[in-house]
């Protein structure tokens, strides 16, 4: 009896586990193979993943014939027929013949193909990525039809989407892994600097609209999702070397390398893992915009008394000679009652001009079950680097480093993440204050002054052979001639010990470093009740943040202690096919708030129709509104930048900052009371004049125009959004046509005012003189430049407007070659004569196309890629900078070679070919060319 239980056990066991195996390869139509595509047997549970050489083994207990099904993201679904077991499957998979089939997931938070979406979406998978004639894929994303870039450095590129953006963009968010990449203190990205990788990419997403109603206040004009590769589906190692050179008329031509590799493995079915590194390093395009910043195009050279040069810093901080001459001397020599700038120095004399970014990550995956049921994952992100971000001033982030960790419990239905984000400023430095504290370590300002106003009397009474007397402009240039004898020069040991002083210096009176030690902690929850309730698709969410602010008073109110406060929000939305699915209705409301501001609520709506027998018409219909907080600058910084001082609105943050400024003598001192006046944020926001009614002053001397500064205390902006959009294939044809109308209420805005040291702002105060009118008194102030020029952070009382509109179009044609075209439409409508002072910073060209032409298989193992992009001249406003950014034409493109026997690809490319330099920041480098060619394994 024992014995037959053995042999029947036996033989039941060898039922239950025999097993019919099959191998394969799937590659692409150019042989090129195609890891993490999935394989699964059609009627069974069997499936498996194919591996970095696109191979795979696939066990299944049915016997032959069966069908297996292949997939993979940016391809067509393919099935295949298995006659016998063991059988060898040669597997090539096509690209989708149209993109409206990929699957998005960040346009409702869950799985849906881009036709389905129910807002304007733009996608770069895999694919794209690899095609594209960008020297990375984060320079690509340019090309996308919604995007503008805004360029501060090589390695500092910032997104814009439908305006209001310069390179701080604080209206974007952008995430990797569900992790906003978001500076703490700054509150904007910096670019891909802790991004992710050319070979860990995965898939990006950007809604370039108001998305605040699922994904919280800063997702004011858009978001990003970079995604990045699963070790579970990608494994192997990958590597790249990239090699070229950038080329400028400014900077000449200079190489640059690029080198990344990606390790992962799949221990098993529980556990998986992987690492990445990139390095690259380069030369920064040199910036050398050497007109007036403030009287650009009316020919102002250096040789004007007061020259303010945009790239040239310590020439920044206007001097009123008439404040320091004594009233005899100015009695006898009126002219000398004027504003005069100190010699600065280039920008290319106080930067080495170096681009480079380290790039470090790791993760580890534990699967408790073996499959998606659930994933927990530890992730560790390091950023360091070099590159220039333009704000108010220029910076130079020197040895900056960023770092992320999170810790997420995600599963079919759910996740839960927590992270961290730090940043630590390094060797970071401000070369404006670079270049006034070096004039400083050389003379001080009272020694120069003293020095111009002797030798410009000299000058101007006929002392100086060869000088007319009365000659104004030749007694300047003479007094400049003989005070800045002795000055400090580039290149010399007096300049460089002098540099390397003051950028290790984070006083702001003698030094320009910046220090910066701040961090956030952040966690997000969500949880789809798909599963449980069957009406419609169901979410719950919700995040919690908390901000520690701390730039030891270089940067923010923070000498003291840190500056602590936190946003919270929740979502829920609800969606709903119904009419044998040609309608799906989406809607959704978020609740936030944080500290300093009452609670808002952002709801969403919206309407989806699939018309046509297939349904391959997409009409859809939006309307959503978005609220922004305003950001750790508005609220806190108290930002000395020579010329002005940046104060935030906050209310525990106006008497945070103040400062001691010195008084003139007499009539100045004896209204101040001393020979200095403590100014502090109340001045700034109560008791001050606007920057225009002073401007006209000041050309009129007529103080009836001067007007009291009025504004509030800067509060969340809000805009009300509505889209309308197709999506459908005709005749092969892929059409995406969308138009956005926004109306914006209590925008956030700058404004800039000045206060007097002595005095009382008010409108059209009195010039006649009487001591005791505190009127006069300010206006006696302003013409001895007795004053502080104020940059605020408020909001406009009147509505912004704007519209625009996109169209898209792409087919495959002539066998294997892609086409695409698009254009976009931007405007937008303000008043500026009801609110002078105010600027909205729109940055955004009225008219965008861009096309490309590409083939991937052009002939064996061939391919290529050609894209072009064309904008109209456009007004950049900037608290740096305002000017006309000129129309630019833009070519790049890439020749490629694929190697399938050692799994490499080759790739020779160019960008901006035979193109004239232009600019996308008024006040950044002129962008040239650049000229690479790559080398890509298990690409």
């Amino acid at each position: 009896m024992k014995n037959y239980l053995l042999v029947l056990s036996l033989f039941f066991c060898g039922i239950s586990f025999a097993q019919n195996t099959i191998t394969g390869s799937v590659t692409e139509s150019n042989n090129q193979p195609i890891p993490g595509a999935n394989i699964k047997v059609v009627g069974d549970k069997a499936g498996t993943v194919s591996d970095a050489d696109g191979k795979f083994i696939l066990s299944s207990s049915l016997n032959p014939p069966f069908t297996i099904e292949v997939t993979s993201l940016g391809h067509q679904t393919k099935k295949v027929s298995v006659t016998s077991n063991n059988q060898n499957v040669i597997i090539k998979l096509t690209d989708y013949q149209t993109t409206l089939d990929e699957i998005v997931v960040s346009a409702s938070r869950t799985p849906e193909r881009v036709l389905e979406s129910p807002v304007t979406i733009e996608r770069m998978g895999i694919k794209e990525i690899k095609k594209t004639a960008s020297p990375t894929f984060y320079d690509g994303l340019e090309n996308l039809k919604e995007v503008q870039m805004n360029t501060s450095s090589l390695t500092f590129k910032s997104i814009n989407t439908r305006g209001f953006a310069t390179v701080a963009n604080t209206r974007f968010m952008q995430l990797v892994d569900g992790m906003d990449n978001s500076s703490p203190l700054l509150n904007f990205v910096l670019g891909n600097m802790i991004g992710v990788s050319d070979i860990d990419v995965q898939s990006v997403e950007l809604l370039p609209g108001a998305s605040s109603a699922l994904y919280g206040a800063n997702a004011f004009n858009g978001i990003m999702f970079m995604n990045s590769k699963s070790p579970f589906t990608y494994p192997g190692i990958s590597t790249y070397f990239k090699y070229g050179a950038t080329s400028q008329e400014a900077a000449g031509t200079n190489s640059f390398y690029d080198f990344g590799i990606r390790m992962a493995h799949k221990f098993n079915n529980y556990f998986a893992a992987k690492v990445n590194m990139t390095f690259m390093d380069g030369t920064d395009w040199y910036a050398v915009n050497y007109g007036d910043k403030y009287r650009q195009g009316q020919g102002i050279t250096r040789s004007d008394k007061s020259y303010d040069g945009i790239n040239v810093y310590g020439d920044d901080l206007p001097i009123n000679l008439g404040a320091y001459a004594p009233s005899a001397l100015l009695t006898a020599i009126p002219s000398l009652n004027t504003v005069v700038s100190r010699t600065g120095y280039n920008e290319v004399d106080l930067t080495n001009n170096k681009a480079g970014n380290t790039k470090i990550d790791f993760s580890l995956h534990l699967r408790p079950f073996g499959n998606e049921k659930l994933e927990v994952i530890w992730q560790s992100k390091f950023g360091y680097g070099n590159a220039v971000y333009q704000g108010a001033n220029r910076y130079n982030l020197n040895n900056f480093f960023m770092q992320q960790h999170k810790l997420e419990f995600k599963g079919k239905n759910f996740f839960l993440r927590g992270y961290t984000t730090s940043e630590d400023g390094g060797n970071s430095y401000d070369m404006q204050f670079t270049g006034i504290n070096i004039n400083r370590i050389w003379k001080s300002d009272g020694q120069w002054v003293s020095d111009y106003i002797t030798k410009y009397a000299g000058a101007y009474s006929g002392l100086v052979p060869g000088l007319a007397p009365g000659n104004i402009p030749a007694s300047h240039s003479f007094a400049r001639s003989q005070a800045d004898i002795g000055r400090l020069i580039p290149g010399t040991p007096g300049f460089q010990n002098a540099f390397n002083k003051v950028i290790a210096d984070p006083n702001i009176l003698t030094g320009s470093k910046l220090v910066d030690n701040s961090r956030i902690y952040h966690s997000d929850v969500n949880y789809n009740f798909k599963d449980l309730i069957k009406f419609g698709e169901i979410q719950v969410g919700g995040s919690y943040r908390d901000y520690q602010l701390n730039s030891h008073g270089r940067i923010y109110t923070d000498a003291n202690s840190l500056i602590k406060y936190n946003e919270k929000g929740a979502y829920a939305q609800l969606q709903k096919k119904f009419m044998e699915d040609r309608f799906k209705f989406t809607g959704s409301i978020r609740y936030d708030e944080a500290t300093n501001f009452d609670g808002n609520y952002s709801p969403r709506l919206s309407l989806t129709y699939a018309g046509g027998k297939e349904k391959q018409h997409n009409f859809r219909a939006s309307y959503q509104t978005g609220f922004r907080n305003p950001s750790t600058q508005d609220q806190y910084i108290g930002f000395n930048v020579g010329y002005a001082v940046l104060v935030g609105s906050a209310p525990d943050n106006l008497l945070r900052y103040s400062e001691s400024r010195p008084v003139s003598a007499g009539f100045g001192q004896a209204f101040a009371g001393g020979s200095t006046a403590i100014m502090n944020g109340e001045d700034a926001y109560y008791d001050s004049y606007t920057y225009s009614s002073v401007l006209a002053f000041g050309a009129t001397k007529n103080s009836a125009l001067l007007r009291k500064t009025n504004v509030g205390l800067v509060k969340p902006e809000e805009v009300k959004a509505y889209e309308l959009g197709y999506r459908s294939q005709i005749n092969k044809i892929n059409i995406d046509l969308n138009g956005y109308y926004n109306i914006y209420n209590n925008f956030i805005g700058n404004t800039t005012a000045i206060a007097t040291y002595y005095g009382t702002a008010q409108d059209a105060p009195s010039s006649v003189v009487n001591p005791a009118d505190k009127g006069f008194q300010s206006v006696y102030a302003i013409s001895k430049g007795d004053y502080r020029v104020y940059q605020l952070y408020t909001n406009t009382a009147l509505e912004i407007h704007s519209l625009g509109m996109g169209v898209g179009l792409s087919r495959k044609m002539f066998g294997n070659y892609d086409f695409g075209i698009s254009y976009n439409y931007a405007q937008f409508d303000f008043d500026q004569a009801k609110d002078p002072g105010f600027e909205a910073g729109f940055n955004t060209p009225k008219h965008r196309v861009k096309a490309s032409v590409g083939n991937d298989s052009l002939f064996e193992n061939f391919g290529f890629n050609t894209s072009v992009r064309w904008n109209n001249e456009y007004l950049w406003e900037s608290t740096m900078a305002d000017g006309m950014i000129e129309a630019a034409t833009v070519v790049d493109a890439q020749i490629n070679y694929g190697i399938p026997k050692i799994k490499s690809l080759i790739k020779l490319g160019a960008t901006n070919v035979g193109g004239k330099e232009y600019t996308q920041v008024l006040g950044a480098g002129a962008i040239g060319q650049q000229y690479y060619i790559s080398w890509t394994l298990n690409p």
